[in-house]
């Protein structure tokens, strides 16, 4: 006769392999645990020790820019100019100009500034040539959204004009900012609905 109320013996392995198992358990909850929280501190990181950049204080005061007399139909074109300009380029405001804002406007401190109306660099006449302030024909032109622009080689601020247009348009970009002709491209847009494009053949090389 067997006696079922007898105690059961548990066997040593299985006593083992819950043990184990137990002490997995143990491991794996801390270490899931941890897991987590390093995933949310990698999506929502720290920023305690960030700086908040200040925002730059724009000066009241009128960006200082010359107004030289113009022409009659440079008068009417820079006014179609300046007066579809946006109010502001980016994150940079529009500011006043001490004079002409019929032919010029600035943005943003250090102040970008456009001047409309202003002499067009000339393309040189043949390779090599001295004479100062002309374009050397091998000079690559940038054409951005259907724009012809010079960019002027210099250090600091950057200089970039209009060449395939009637009336000349002039960028002028503080060395501070990243990647001027993108800054110059802003007004691009502006200038193809205001200003007429030069005749076919009358324009450099590398604008056609």
């Amino acid at each position: 006769m067997v006696d079922t109320d007898a105690p059961k013996t548990v066997p040593t392995e299985d006593r083992t392999k819950r043990i184990a198992a137990l002490w997995a358990t143990a491991v794996a909850v801390p270490v899931t645990v941890l897991v987590g929280v390093l995933a949310f501190a990698t999506i929502n990181p720290d920023k305690s020790d960030e700086t908040s950049a200040a925002p730059v204080s724009i000066p009241s005061s009128p960006v200082v820019m010359d107004a030289p007399e113009l022409d009659e139909r440079a008068s009417t074109v820079c006014l179609a100019v300046t007066s579809q300009l946006p109010a502001a380029i980016r994150d940079l405001p529009g500011r006043p100009v001490s004079a002409g804002p019929e032919q010029n406007a600035a943005y943003g401190e250090p102040a970008i500034t456009v001047s409309c109306g202003v002499p067009q660099p000339e393309t040189c006449k043949v390779p090599n040539d001295s004479t100062p302030g002309c374009v050397p024909m091998d000079t690559e032109l940038l054409i951005m959204n259907n724009v012809c622009w010079y960019a002027a080689p210099g250090s600091g601020t950057s200089t970039i004009t209009t060449m395939d247009r009637e009336v000349a348009v002039r960028v002028t970009v503080p060395g501070s900012y990243e990647n001027p002709a993108q800054w110059a491209n802003e007004f691009s847009d502006t200038i193809v609905k205001t200003v007429k494009s030069k005749e076919i053949g009358t324009m450099p090389s590398g604008c056609e």
